[in-house]
């Protein structure tokens, strides 16, 4: 058995991690970056499995739902080419065990990505390459792309192959229940960060008026005495120092849900919406129906 082994060499790999490169090139709503990770991981699979069922079967188990920031796909890319190179050994290692791999990693390695390349690498290489372009330099714009690109390939490469080391060990110890472990946990993180971010990405605001009540004078900021741009300058000290813009303070429905918990609402259509994949609603048409009922809600003043 162990002369008929299969291993994915280096060559291989690096087929794999160059086409990780085009995995949001047929993102869609519905299972978002599944074509592209299809895609990638087609090279592995023509060498890793021989008849046209296996690699049929193989290539529909990786169409799920898959979507996390592109660069940090690449360690979940190692690790699930091992667990597939090890199921195409004969390790007892399923669909679901390969799929939850995923799901667990994508989460947390989402919320990784973001702040570390585009809020970070990005911005402090741009910064550099438009300090040098100013003044006529064109090392300015050719060290931002070719800085870019270089930190973007080492990095997507290394820790694919770091993953692919680190899903062989995983793939060992199945009967310890190490990948289990590893998947509850990235579950648990996953999820965590995907709460975190709901008052950020998942924004409602309701616009009926509960309440108008007049200010008394001082409370509010006096236009009729307020004259060009020096009345400019007094009117923004006078809102720093926290008075009002106008001479009544209106209250929303918005503004007492926010007392009551910032981000109810939003908090309460993401579970609403979770509640409806679970049911089997398509991810396409929940996004129709918000949009519609958005209008509806907009048109009828609600929203």
């Amino acid at each position: 058995m162990a002369d008929n082994k299969i291993e994915l060499t280096k060559k291989d790999r690096l087929h794999v991690w160059w086409r990780s490169t085009f995995i949001q090139g047929s993102w869609n709503y519905e299972r978002m970056q599944n074509g592209g990770w299809a895609y990638t991981m087609i090279p592995a699979l023509k060498k890793l499995y021989t008849t046209k069922e296996d690699r049929a079967a193989a290539l529909k188990r990786h169409l799920e739902f898959f979507n996390t920031h592109p660069y940090l796909a690449s360690p979940i890319i190692g690790v699930t080419l091992a667990l597939e190179e090890d199921r195409a050994n004969g390790a007892p290692i399923d669909d679901v065990a390969i799929q939850g791999v995923k799901v667990g990693m994508m989460g947390p390695l989402a919320g990784i990505g973001d702040p570390v390349f585009w809020f970070t690498v990005r911005p402090i290489l741009g910064a550099i390459a438009a300090s040098l372009a100013i003044s006529g330099n064109i090392l300015g714009p050719l060290i931002y792309f070719f800085g870019w690109n270089l930190i973007r390939m080492a990095f997507t490469w290394y820790t694919q192959e770091f993953g692919y080391r680190a899903g062989s060990r995983i793939s060992e110890d199945m009967s310890g229940g190490l990948l289990q472990d590893v998947t509850k946990g990235a579950s648990i993180l996953g999820m965590f960060i995907l709460g975190s971010l709901i008052n950020r990405w998942v924004v409602v605001k309701f616009l009926p008026v509960v309440s108008t009540v007049k200010l008394q004078k001082g409370a509010y900021i006096d236009w009729n005495n307020l004259h060009g741009m020096k009345g400019v300058q007094t009117a923004l000290t006078q809102q720093a120092a926290g008075l009002s813009l106008t001479s009544n303070k209106v209250t929303t429905l918005q503004n007492n849900l926010d007392a009551l918990i910032p981000g109810l609402a939003g908090l309460g259509i993401t579970l609403i919406c979770m509640w409806l994949l679970k049911k089997g609603v398509s991810p396409i048409v929940q996004i129709l129906g918000l949009f519609v009922i958005g209008v509806v809600l907009h048109v009828i003043g609600l929203m």
